[in-house]
């Protein structure tokens, strides 16, 4: 087996899909082309978890992802179809939305700080008086204890001999000698009483930002952080996981957010030894899920092989995008703003300050007040030179101010000057106190430095891809994860930088189009992309559109009616789950905390009207970009699949991908249906035939499989990244790229092609000989190939020089 992938195939592993599932498409993987199979989390997660970043028990395999046994089977099948394993892992926090499930949590619930794994959790016990303050009861415990809703079971059971403490649903245990003899005797046992002796203390759950004692995965209150910098917790967190690389059950690790992590450079390095030792000294193939802001480098001391794609993917997007549309799609946001009435347009970077200061003042107080309370055991001039309230106050600041998710001292002290400088400028009344916290928080040896930069992260995943992209809506394509919206598009001698920069730093590096995490499908994307080709038609058809049914938020509007078209045919129940999650994470009109009613009523009225009354509007207006989108998702696909990098495929993405935000985008995928197909391209391919560009999607399947194949069988023609000239009329719709043999050509502005007449006397430059179109089977020769020729069938090629016979 390769010790590293030409490529993976994402499957979302989870109880109607499990291992023996996943098991029986890796024969489909194998004739798709495909290098690797990647699978997302499979240890013990909450019962019903379909992502399974909530793991409950380390040291397991989920039952309902297969067992150990399922692992096992997974494993020989895809050695016999020659695939190698890659397998998500999550060091960062451990989920405790079922307490019981969670061994560690239910023994640090029930012994408090005696328990053998109160280190293991991130807890500040000394401000909780020595409990675990969990956010769970629906109004204060006062009046949960008035009304009778806490109740103590005096049962015994092996993992709760003293009894439980039961709320509803939750059950938690009983700490050891908590019941007097005297109450168990009697059976006169006062709840409240009993609660107010146990190692934990059951809060309301809206008071949970400002007085939670535990660190989060972001503000996930289910998700508690781990302390995997501790060796020993290490160890324990990985012993399965280490047990698969021994025994040849994987093949490498993709860590998912290494950036919560107290050190995450220190954390690879730990796990690169450990996989060194578990797979012999070659170690494993090991990606790291990090999100690097526009200019960003991925720090090049850290052990890992790159990021999982995310930056890949807006280079993909943006080099699609007509730059022309930007200041006609901005004017209409300003419009809609002004006719509706809405908080003015603001720039990217103010925007972002506005949302990231919202996070910090509510669902991260509580890590905010942490940091306020390490300032005295490292810096007492600091915490008595100013009060409590302003160093949270400015703490606040320099991490809404942050420009990327968080620095690596002693390695980007830059950005907290630049964060500091920013922070300073916008409060002047805390200019003062922010520079007194700069030098500690300079400084890595503090721990309260250590925490700021683990806290950088929440603040800014939060405040910008989960609020800040929900109230960016010009255009929908650009507001996706590793993406900054306001860099509209890129241009081609800036994408073939890009991918030349990447071949030569991180060539083993995931790229990816579509993950569990994307706010829109690959596709959706390509076909909101035209909409900036076409700036003017989209405000006349969202006009028509808002005639029939609008929310009476001109900026939503355009959010929710993209999503509609760009997901169009979608279901109703699709639509409306979409609806409510955007409006409740933009967290303007309406929220998750509290709900306007009238304003989401008219949300859904205009889902139910875009598939009611309006569908023939919507579909009649799909129908005007369809073949558009479908030539942009080609070469989006191409670009990707030929382009430097480890290409991922997630699951069912070779045909059309039209999801939305999670979970939609984890919805099964009909695997029999694309075997098939597949098969069915093969042999009409043997036979000189070619599926047509249509709504099967056929012709995204043909170019993924005949790029992932010939990746894998003749990987030499991938190593290097020279790009391709064309001359003429119509030479700049062309992006076309040589990786040392395979030379890929795809179309870019197909709109602005087809208004200019096609591509004319445009002709795409090379060193000559004869070559064939994997895609087509084609023969071309000479110098200069009239692209007129070579795209006459696909809007993409994929030239390869004639094998010798």
């Amino acid at each position: 087996m390769a010790a590293y992938p030409l490529s993976t195939y994402r499957l979302q592993i989870r109880k109607d899909f499990d291992l023996d599932a996943a098991a029986a498409v890796t024969g489909y993987l194998r004739d798709l082309g495909v290098s690797w199979a990647y699978l997302s989390p499979i240890l013990a997660a909450t019962p019903g978890s379909d992502h399974g970043y909530d793991v409950v028990d380390v040291t397991r395999i989920d039952p309902d992802r297969g067992g150990p046994e399922g692992l096992d089977r997974f494993a020989a099948a895809a050695r016999a179809d020659d695939l190698g394993i890659l397998i998500d892992i999550v060091p960062n926090h451990m989920g405790v939305a079922e307490p019981r499930e969670n061994p560690w949590w239910w023994d640090v619930l029930r012994q408090g700080r005696a328990s053998s794994h109160a280190e293991s959790f991130d807890i500040d016990w000394e401000y909780g008086d020595d409990r675990l303050r969990v956010p769970v009861l629906g109004s204060t415990l006062d009046e949960v204890t008035a009304a009778g809703e806490l109740s103590v079971d005096l049962a015994p059971a092996p993992d709760a001999p003293d009894g439980v403490l039961r709320y509803f649903d939750h059950v938690f245990p009983l700490a050891p000698g908590s019941v007097t003899a005297e109450e168990r005797s009697s059976g006169v046992i006062d709840a409240r009483a009993v609660h107010d002796r146990q190692h934990y203390e059951l809060r309301f759950w809206k008071d949970e930002a400002a007085e939670l004692n535990y660190r989060r995965f972001f503000a996930v209150t289910t998700l508690a952080g781990v302390r995997v910098e501790i060796p020993e917790v290490f160890e324990a967190t990985h012993v399965e996981v280490l047990r698969w690389i021994e025994a040849g059950l994987a093949d490498g690790l993709r860590i998912d957010h290494p950036d919560g992590l107290l050190d995450p450079g220190g954390y690879l390095e730990q796990l690169a030894a450990a996989l060194r030792a578990a797979s012999g000294e070659e170690g494993s193939y090991v990606l790291i899920e990090k999100i690097l802001e526009h200019g960003e480098l991925l720090p090049s001391w850290w052990e890992t092989d790159g990021t999982t794609g995310y930056d890949a993917m807006a280079e993909f997007g943006r080099v699609l995008v007509d730059p022309a549309g930007e200041q006609p799609l901005d004017a209409l946001d300003v419009r809609l703003r002004t006719e509706t009435g809405v908080t003015p347009a603001q720039d990217w970077h103010d925007l972002i300050h506005d949302t990231k200061r919202m996070i910090a003042d509510t669902i991260q107080i509580a890590e905010i007040s942490r940091l306020v309370r390490g300032l005295r055991p490292v810096a007492p001039e600091v915490a008595d030179g100013f009060s409590a309230d302003v160093l949270h106050d400015a703490l606040a600041e320099l991490l809404v101010c942050f420009p990327v998710y968080r620095s690596y001292l002693p390695a980007g002290r830059e950005q907290l000057e630049r964060a500091a400088s920013e922070a300073s400028e916008r409060r002047p009344e805390l200019a003062d106190a922010i520079a007194a916290l700069v030098p500690v928080l300079a400084d890595p040896s503090h721990e309260v430095s250590r925490r700021f930069q683990q806290t950088t992260g929440p603040v800014m995943a939060k405040g910008v891809e989960d609020t800040a992209f929900y109230r960016y809506n010009r255009l929908g394509a650009l507001t996706e994860v590793g993406g900054d919206p306001s860099e509209f598009s890129l241009s081609v001698a800036q994408f073939h930088v890009a991918q030349a920069a990447r071949q030569a730093s991180w060539p083993r590096a995931m790229t990816a189009l579509s993950t569990h995490d994307t706010k829109r499908g690959e596709d959706v994307r390509a076909r909101l992309t035209v909409l900036a080709e076409m700036p003017e038609r989209w405000s006349e058809a969202l006009g028509e559109f808002r005639a029939v049914a609008t929310t009476g938020h001109g900026p939503f509007d355009t959010l929710l009616w993209q999503a509609i078209v760009g997901a169009w045919p979608a279901s109703p129940e699709r639509l409306h789950a979409y609806a409510e999650k955007a409006a409740r994470e933009a967290a303007d009109a309406t929220g998750w905390w509290e709900q306007d009613e009238s304003f989401e009523k008219a949300m859904h009225a205009v889902v139910d009207a875009a598939t009611g009354p309006a569908a023939d509007l919507v579909s009649a207006f799909v129908a005007e970009i369809e073949r558009y989108g479908w030539i942009t998702g080609l070469s989006q696909k191409l670009l990707q699949l030929a382009g430097p990098g480890v290409p991922d495929v997630y699951q069912g993405s070779e045909l059309w991908e039209q999801s939305l935000v999670d979970p939609d985008n984890r919805r099964a995928v009909d695997f029999i249906e694309r075997a098939a197909m597949l098969a069915g391209i093969d042999e009409a391919f043997d036979r000189g035939d070619v599926p047509p560009l249509d709504e099967t999607g056929a012709a995204k399947m043909l170019v993924t499989s005949r790029t992932l194949r010939l990746r894998r069988a003749r990987p030499e023609l991938f190593t290097r990244y020279v790009p391709v000239t064309a001359v003429g009329e119509a030479s700049d719709h062309v992006i076309a790229f040589d990786r040392g043999g395979a030379l890929a050509v795809a179309t870019r502005l197909p709109l602005g092609l087809d208004a200019r007449g096609g591509w004319g006397d445009t002709l795409l430059l090379r060193r000559p000989g004869a070559v064939v179109d994997a895609f087509t089977g084609l023969r071309y020769e000479g110098s200069e190939i009239r692209v007129a020729d070579l795209l006459a069938t696909y809007p993409v090629a994929l030239l390869v020089a004639e094998e010798e016979s």
